[in-house]
């Protein structure tokens, strides 16, 4: 599907300039989509706060992380639409507004019932954000141009997840945990301001909401949010509710496979589907999908592993095992700028193979911990990672684009940004269950070890023993006592353990990776078009 001629009667590509400043344009579309990005891992810090607040369980407080992923995960695909009915400037400008009012009033929220609410409505008009700031760029700036321009967008898709645990235990330990809902409002009324001064449609975007407005695909909009749905409720209560082994699990399994299959199979063959994705027909935007999943699998999964690891297992604080992702958020920004300098210059290819080759190292390298790292060595240990992804989302985004037809650009969009969000939360839930069960698997594997015929486990036992009696603990202590401290190290050494496993896992997928990127066509970003580009 090479880049086309648009619909009759609009203006090509490259006869149409927007008015305003680009990267004004970039920066205001930008800051709305960093505030919603910030929104999916702010949550998760204060969840026993929400929970000790409203006289809840943290498991039910959870529901607040689920609603909202649910909502968002099912606006994601059809976002391109909405914007083609409503006029996209509109429908941006109405997604910000009501984030922002959902904002304040889940920070006013009283009960649960009340914050699932909001937070689901946040969730709705927050999914139709980034698809939607990905497309007005894309027609804000010419082919060349867009590497530099992605740039900006790679802020709110890398750094919000990293800072979203940092700035929340601050304001969660400091203030309250309404101020992670209130920050957003401020910066939402500046956000819509800027949107509506700045960003316009282009003529096609006109053209083809004129087209669109009488034509609503309703069986392609409920087959979408049954599967879609389902699937985000599955991967997020999967782990509290185990599995398949819970009725619960199953029934939505079982609805979101027949959802995202009757989906698939609709929107093949209906003559106004109500996204197109057709547009996966193109070599380049396929790999980047495929490039984009695998990239955020490990982005999210990596950027919830290493705060609980340091938590759960090490005694860090909120806002201390947040502080741990602060360096390598930093170390991105000045990254970042310097891989879109090199786009031009070296195969956009080379670069991701580079970038996902990266981030195997690192992640082999996390491998290496033990249970007495310190902070220093976790802070580099994931500056390394974001080291590598810094090669990823830019390059990425600019090959995956390149040969796609302006009036495709809102499909696009709409399907890019929904894999890039399905695979956040795939990460986070296979990352979670697999550090559950490898942290059993290396504990029933130690305990073996844990017996009378094992002259090691004698020897720590009589060390332990010593101690204690030395600090004046009671003989009829002594032996439950010495055992209970053998097996608190037992507990700490399988669940790390476990985590480095996970680390290693994460790293043969960056590898796996690696041969995948040279099906991308041969290319720069803003030079030539690759050559026989479907």
């Amino acid at each position: 599907m090479s880049e086309g001629p648009v619909a009759t009667g609009a203006p090509s590509r490259s006869d149409w300039r927007p008015r305003a400043n680009p990267w004004a344009i970039a920066i205001a579309v930008t800051s709305a989509a960093f505030m919603e990005v910030l929104d999916t891992t702010i949550v998760n810090v204060a969840l026993p706060h929400i929970a000790g607040s409203l006289s809840v369980g943290v498991d039910e407080a959870t529901w607040t992380l689920t609603s909202y992923l649910v909502a968002n995960g099912i606006v994601l695909p059809i976002s391109g639409w909405f914007g083609s009915i409503l006029g996209r400037k509109r429908y941006f400008l109405i997604c910000i507004s009501m984030f922002t009012v959902c904002s304040l009033l889940c920070g006013l929220a009283t009960s649960l019932p009340q914050l699932i609410l909001f937070r689901i409505m946040q969730g709705f008009f927050g999914g139709g954000l980034q698809p939607n700031q990905q497309s007005i760029i894309l027609d804000t700036f010419p082919p060349a141009r867009r590497g530099a321009a992605f740039s900006v967008t790679a802020i709110a898709t890398i750094i919000a997840p990293v800072l979203g645990p940092t700035l929340g235990g601050i304001i969660t330990d400091n203030i309250s945990w309404r101020w992670i809902f209130f920050i957003n409002v401020p910066v939402g009324i500046a956000a819509c301001v800027a949107v509506f001064a700045l960003v316009e449609d282009p003529p096609w975007a006109k053209a083809a909401a004129r087209s669109d407005k009488l034509n609503i695909d309703y069986i392609g909009l409920s087959l979408i949010t049954l599967g879609l749905g389902s699937l985000e409720i599955v991967l997020d209560r999967g782990e509290q509710e185990d599995w398949l082994g819970s009725n619960f699990i199953r029934l939505f399994t079982v609805l979101a496979i027949l959802g995202i299959t009757g989906a698939v199979c609709w929107l093949l063959v209906a003559k106004k589907p109500v996204v197109n994705i057709r547009v996966l027909a193109n070599r380049n935007f396929a790999l980047g999908a495929t490039m984009i999943f695998s990239m955020a699998v490990v982005l999210y999964s990596s950027a919830v592993l290493i705060p609980q690891l340091a938590q759960q297992q090490l005694g860090y604080t909120a806002t201390w095992s947040g502080m741990i992702l602060s360096p390598g958020a930093i170390l991105t920004l000045f990254t970042i700028p310097i891989v879109g300098r090199l786009l031009p210059k070296i195969q956009t290819r080379y670069l991701i193979a580079t970038g996902f080759a990266l981030l195997g190292c690192a992640l082999f390298y996390a491998s290496t911990i033990t249970p007495q790292v310190n902070f220093t060595t976790l802070a580099l240990m994931r500056a390394f990672q974001t080291f590598g992804l810094a090669f990823l989302f830019v390059p990425i985004s600019s090959i995956a684009f390149s040969t796609i037809a302006p009036e495709l650009n809102r499909d696009a969009a709409s399907l890019y940004t929904m894999f890039r969000n399905v695979a956040g939360s795939v990460g986070i839930s296979i990352a979670t269950a697999l550090v559950t069960e490898h942290t059993q698997t290396r504990m029933a594997y130690m305990s073996e070890h844990l017996s009378p015929f094992n002259q090691p486990y004698l020897d720590t036992l009589a060390r332990n023993t010593a101690v204690l009696q030395s600090h004046g603990v009671a003989a009829t202590n002594l032996a439950n006592t010495a055992n209970g401290a053998i097996y608190k190290g037992l507990i700490l050494q399988s669940s790390v353990q476990a985590y480095l496993d996970v680390f290693v896992i994460c790293a043969v997928l960056a590898f796996c990776i690696v041969p995948l990127t040279f099906l991308f066509a041969p290319s720069k970003v803003g030079g030539r078009k690759p050559a026989g580009a479907d």
